[in-house]
C-alpha cells in the first residue's frame, strides 16, 4: 500500500518518522516536503496544491493520503477533486472551512513576531504570512459528498480548535469514522506517535 504523509504548518517530513516506524512493513511511505513544491516560487496554498496534484498524479494507481492540519486540508482538497485516485483518506486535526477570523488574527501575530521565531517552521516569515493569508477563503463544505473512499478522522482530545470540525466532517463525509485520542493535542504525529500508529493500523487493516 502506498501512503503519502503530508506534514503540517511548522512541521517537516521527519515529523512523521516515529509514526511510520510503528506501521507495518508492507506500507510504502512517501513524505514530501510541502514547501519544496513551491521552490523558486511564491509560497501560496494554490501553488502548493497544484504541485501536489502533479505529484500524486504520477502514481500509477490509487494511493492512501494521510495529512495533519495543513496536510489534512491538502488531502481533503485533492480527494474532492480526484476521488478516483484515493484508496483511503486519513485526516488529522482537519478543517473543511477555514476559520477566517482566526487566520487573520494569526497573520497579525506573525507580522509582529521576529524572523528567528520561524527558523524551525521550514519557511521564512514572509512566506508564512503569504501562505496563511492565501488560505482564508478556502471552503470545501459543499463538496464533501464527493468523497466516497474509506475515511478516518483523528483529533487529539486537547485540540479544541479542530475537534468540532472533525466531528462535523464525520457526519458530512459518507461512512467516515472519527477517533479522539486521549491526552493528545494538535501535533499528534510528534507528541503521540504510538497512539496515532495504533489507530491508523486498525483502520488500514480494513482498507482493501
Amino acid at each position: 500500500m502506498n501512503v503519502i504523509f503530508l506534514h503540517g504548518l511548522g512541521q517537516c517530513p521527519s515529523s512523521w518518522n516515529e509514526t511510520i516506524s510503528r506501521l507495518p512493513e508492507d506500507i510504502k511511505a512517501y513524505c514530501p516536503n510541502l514547501f519544496d513544491f513551491s521552490m523558486d516560487r511564491e509560497i501560496t496554498y494554490k501553488k502548493i496544491f497544484c504541485a501536489f496534484e502533479e505529484y500524486v498524479n504520477k502514481f500509477s494507481g490509487p494511493v492512501t493520503i494521510c495529512g495533519i492540519s495543513l496536510g489534512a486540508v491538502l488531502a481533503l482538497n485533492y480527494t474532492i477533486d480526484h476521488a478516483e485516485k484515493v484508496q483511503s483518506l486519513i485526516l488529522i486535526a482537519p478543517q473543511y472551512k477555514m476559520p477566517g477570523l482566526l487566520l487573520k488574527l494569526q497573520n497579525l501575530l506573525f507580522r509582529i513576531m521576529p524572523e528567528k521565531s520561524f527558523l524551525g517552521s521550514g519557511i521564512m516569515k514572509h512566506d508564512m504570512i503569504r501562505l496563511t493569508g492565501s488560505m482564508v477563503a478556502l471552503d470545501f463544505e459543499q463538496n464533501l459528498d464527493h468523497i466516497w473512499c474509506p475515511t478516518l478522522l483523528i483529533c487529539g482530545k486537547k485540540d479544541f480548535a479542530n475537534r468540532k470540525a472533525a466531528k462535523i466532517l464525520e457526519h458530512k463525509i459518507p461512512g467516515a469514522e472519527f477517533y479522539l485520542i486521549e491526552n493528545a493535542g494538535h501535533e499528534i504525529n510528534t507528541t503521540a506517535p504510538e497512539k496515532l500508529a495504533n489507530v491508523m493500523n486498525c483502520f488500514l487493516n480494513t482498507v482493501v
